[in-house]
């Protein structure tokens, strides 16, 4: 007997980070990708056209995020719910009710295939479908847990893993799909997250962006030197230079520079 292939919906912003994950999901067999979105909105519009029967959805978006699509799909076009990020801790709610799965950034194989096989048990009954009560009492845990503000930082120097307390981080630096962590003493770290997913833990009033790549700590700021188009470049106390864009030099000197 053919078995119906597994139908598939993949939602994430970060267009590298969703083109691997299409390329891994590809790659299992029976499985069908019927539609991509780059943004929660058309996360919600694929789902309720093509009706798959499991959707990958990043937590975080912008303006409609995972959890909002899930909360504002319609009930009864909801498939299963794998939420994909870099943040583990939220995994704890999700399977304790048993109504999504989780994957973390960067997706393995070996990770993907056993959600794949659990959408598969599911679908066959051998083993229970949440329908969406349970799916949207996941998502408010999860939620609840997502605005919990960053304290640490699990980075990695040679063979140890060490938990840097955010208070010690003085900029974030985005390059391609790596994210470089600068500390106050400067000490450097190459992380796999997102910076989206890394601001939206910080504390807004203890943080601030310079540019689309760059988020500093306000009280490593040592000096800020005006450039031409009125622009700015910060110097932090470890002696690291940011050179601030000119929307978000603007928010740098209204909030900052002013008495």
């Amino acid at each position: 007997m053919t078995v119906a292939p597994l139908r598939v919906v993949l939602a994430d912003d970060e267009r590298p980070a969703r083109l691997a994950l299409a390329g891994l999901v590809a790659s299992c067999p029976g499985v069908t990708i019927v539609g991509e979105a780059a943004n929660g909105a058309d996360a919600i519009a694929v789902i309720e056209r093509e009706r798959p029967d499991l959707a990958f959805l990043d937590l975080q978006m912008p303006e409609v995020d995972g959890l909002g699509v899930v909360r504002l799909v319609q009930p009864a076009c909801l498939p299963l719910v794998a939420f994909v990020t870099a943040f583990d801790e939220f995994a704890v709610e999700a399977f304790e009710l048993n109504a999504v799965d989780y994957l973390l950034k960067p997706v393995e194989p070996a990770r993907l295939a056993a959600t794949i096989a659990r959408a598969r048990a599911r679908l066959d009954g051998a083993a229970p479908r949440p329908d969406g009560d349970r799916v949207r009492a996941a998502v408010q845990a999860i939620e609840q847990r997502q605005t919990a503000p960053l304290t640490r930082l699990p980075v990695r120097r040679h063979d140890d893993i060490l938990l840097l307390p955010i208070r010690q981080v003085a900029s974030f630096v985005a390059e391609g799909e790596l994210l470089h962590v600068a500390t106050l003493k400067g000490e450097r770290f190459v992380i796999t997250h997102a910076l989206k997913d890394i601001e939206a833990r910080l504390d807004p009033a203890r943080w601030v962006r310079l540019e689309r790549g760059a988020i500093v700590a306000v009280d490593a700021i040592a000096k800020v030197s005006p450039l031409p188009g009125g622009t700015y470049l910060v110097v932090l106390s470890n002696g690291q230079e940011v050179r601030a864009s000119r929307l978000h030099s603007r928010v740098l000197r209204e909030q900052y520079l002013r008495l």
